[in-house]
């Protein structure tokens, strides 16, 4: 299971987000989905259970998972994840 980082701070909008790294200085932008899929990981859910919530919660088909992989690595390339104890994630 992976978290977001300490560091990180989400500031939503109409539009979907942004992911600020307060430690190292950068701006994410997100959508919608990616935005649903940085506040589910507050609350420790495996992928299997994100996948599923955010289909349930867009109307997204099973084609979803892969999507949702790669963003989880993508946040992981950049760091923006840690793992439960609160080491950064590493790919």
């Amino acid at each position: 299971m992976f978290l977001i980082s300490k560091s990180v701070r989400l500031s939503k909008s109409l539009d979907g987000g942004i992911l600020l790294d307060m430690e190292r200085g950068g701006i994410f932008s997100l959508n919608p989905v990616a935005t649903r899929i940085v506040e589910l990981l507050g609350r420790e859910q495996s992928v299997f259970s994100l996948v599923d919530q955010i289909g349930r919660e867009f109307g997204i088909s099973e084609l979803l998972a892969p999507d949702v992989v790669n963003f989880l690595s993508t946040l992981r390339d950049e760091r923006l994840l840690e793992d439960s104890e609160g080491n950064p994630s590493q790919r």
